[in-house]
């Protein structure tokens, strides 16, 4: 058994007690890369980007075609910098070139295949190899040690199963990581919360909405997920709002921690917040990551906010070059508090192409939700609702009344006046709100459904 597998089998199979004794304070999957110096970092990011390039060169069409327009060869990247001179990758690219058009390898030697919904035209399809299965299920096992999660801990998985990578990815980095996995996926609420108290979850993973239908259910049937095992939700697959997070940890008595990652990357595992949470730990080994202007496609400096691309360093089946992710953050690469040397993304609240221009005001999904969770007498559950009106948009948002709220048309007219002009006072837009009813608003098995579209489609 080589040095690596020894480590690992230690880990899994020899935990420092159960869940029985406190947890370790701090504890690594691998130490050595997780803590590596930053000069360590980008001399091994260097040499995996321009095995990247060349695999993407050699083995996938368009990245030819890009950089032979750009006159670059991989062998002319010297420096990480010199990235920037390549073109970007966007989603259209995936769908322009339906189904396997974006692979380095033939479709025979891929293990497994997952696809967005398509609900916006072509599904985005994505394929991994043995070794980027191998690969993805040690970064997200990584990444749920980062969180907190242990060997031998009961991992309740909520995520759906499927095409969506959530599921799987959440699935397999547990057991690589040595916990004992729940898969329950989507659905099924009333037994969800059955089984998680009953099985002792430690750690619960799902979308930040579908945990607070989990809470929601809970209450309504008596029972105290609070007094449960659980101590970790490992959240994502949607943007949430600070405010939806206090919300999740008042509900289930845990520490909400947000997950980051995207199918067309690898799926979740790309980012992750550790137990200082003071933001999601990027894993560089894999993954390069640059912040621009999404207006001039510039870099920014450090601690701007900006447009999140990544390229991949270590897939195999489907290399991205400067992907555009759309996602806005910021980043920092000062040592954690928690050892780790890899970079920090903050907090991703929102994608530039989920904005809103309502009467000349941008306006970005999260931002409502942050007014809305947490009011007094207004459930965690809204719809916003987008319409045309002439030349302008319009917005009207849907909440939902808490169940203590008294029921009555005078009640819910006030409810809706005084949101209406929180939001105004807050964001600066005019909305017509509408309060419904406990239970009205549709509620998530997976990802939430935050903004019903009702413009006219264009063409």
């Amino acid at each position: 058994m080589n040095a690596l597998l020894q480590t690992r089998y230690a880990r899994v199979h020899h935990p420092a007690g159960a869940r029985r004794a406190p947890h370790p304070a701090r504890f690594y999957f691998e130490r050595e890369i997780e803590t590596a110096s930053r000069e360590e970092l980008r001399k091994l990011q260097l040499r995996r980007l321009r095995a990247t390039l060349k695999n993407a060169a050699e083995n996938v069409p368009l990245h030819r075609e890009r950089m032979k327009a750009a006159r670059i060869k991989p062998q002319d990247i010297r420096s990480l910098e010199d990235l920037r001179h390549l073109p970007f990758t966007v989603k259209t690219d995936l769908r322009d070139h339906y189904p396997f058009g974006m692979f380095a390898r033939p479709r025979a030697q891929l293990l497994r295949l997952h696809a967005s919904s398509g609900t916006t035209g072509k599904p985005t399809v994505v394929g991994y190899t043995n070794k980027d299965l191998d690969t993805w299920a040690d970064l997200m096992a990584r990444s749920m040690a980062c969180a907190g999660a242990r060997p031998g801990d009961v991992v309740h998985n909520a995520y759906g199963y499927g095409l969506f990578t959530g599921g799987l990815g959440a699935h397999y980095g547990a057991e690589r990581l040595g916990a004992t996995v729940v898969p329950m996926s989507g659905g099924a609420t009333e037994r969800q919360v059955v089984l998680i108290k009953d099985f002792g979850a430690r750690v619960l993973c799902s979308t930040p909405s579908y945990a607070l239908n989990i809470a929601e259910v809970a209450e309504r049937d008596g029972i105290d997920l609070r007094s449960s095992a659980l101590e970790i939700g490992l959240f994502g697959a949607e943007p949430w709002s600070e405010a939806m997070r206090r919300e999740i940890q008042i509900r289930l008595g845990l520490k909400a921690v947000d997950v980051y990652g995207l199918s067309e990357i690898m799926g979740p595992g790309v980012a992750i917040e550790c137990e200082a949470q003071d933001g999601l730990h990027g894993w560089e080994d894999h993954f390069l990551f640059e912040i621009i202007d999404p207006e001039t496609g510039r870099p920014v400096a450090e601690g701007q906010a900006g447009e999140l691309v990544i390229t991949t360093l270590t897939k195999e089946a489907l290399p991205m070059i400067r992907y555009r992710t759309r996602d806005i953050t910021r980043v920092s690469t000062a040592r954690c508090a928690c050892g780790r040397s890899h970079l920090r993304l903050r907090r991703i609240t929102g994608r530039n192409d989920d904005m809103l221009i309502i009467r000349g005001v941008n306006v970005y999904p999260s931002q409502i939700e942050a007014v809305l969770v947490g009011l007094p007498d207004i459930a965690p559950h809204y719809q916003l609702v987008v319409s045309r009106r002439g030349n302008m948009d319009e917005l009207a948002v849907e909440v939902e009344a808490a169940a203590s709220l008294p029921a009555g048309e005078a009640a819910y007219r006030q409810l809706a006046e005084q949101v209406c002009y929180q939001i105004k006072s807050l964001i600066g837009v005019s909305t017509d709100v509408t309060v419904k009813k406990p239970g009205e608003v549709p509620r998530s098995q997976g990802k939430a459904v935050r903004v019903r579209d009702l413009r006219p489609k264009l063409g």
